[in-house]
């Protein structure tokens, strides 16, 4: 079984920095895309940034110049460093990975899997 773990988040006052990481973690074979989406209040679920398995990077326009996706392949992991954060970064930060695994018979299967979401809240 496959399973994306989060950590990171919280509350930060505007111009502040956070940090998410998200494990994948189960009986991974490879891991494609990687990436981080927020949902704020009332709003669709946005893409902020991803990362191709050989780093090339993709950010919404926002994000530019602020934030950092990076990825770790040895453990499977993904972090966003957010700098210079504001208002409109607030909302629940999901993580988002698809790439292969085996089954419970040991056979390769695709995922393509979210995490719980974390909050990020940006308020003085």
């Amino acid at each position: 079984q496959v399973q994306l773990v989060e950590s990171g988040g919280g509350l930060v006052q505007p111009g502040g920095s956070l940090r998410l990481s998200c494990e994948v973690a189960g009986s991974i074979i490879s891991v494609k895309f990687m990436g981080w989406y927020r949902q704020g209040s009332g709003n669709r679920r946005e893409l902020v940034a991803d990362i191709a398995p050989g780093g090339s990077t993709n950010y919404i326009g926002s994000a530019k110049g602020r934030f950092t996706i990076s990825r770790d392949n040895a453990k499977n992991t993904v972090h966003l460093q957010m700098n210079d954060l504001n208002s409109a970064d607030t909302g629940v930060y999901y993580c988002n990975a698809d790439g292969i695994a085996t089954d419970a018979s040991g056979r390769p299967t695709d995922f393509v899997l979210w995490g719980q979401g974390t909050q990020v809240t940006v308020s003085s």
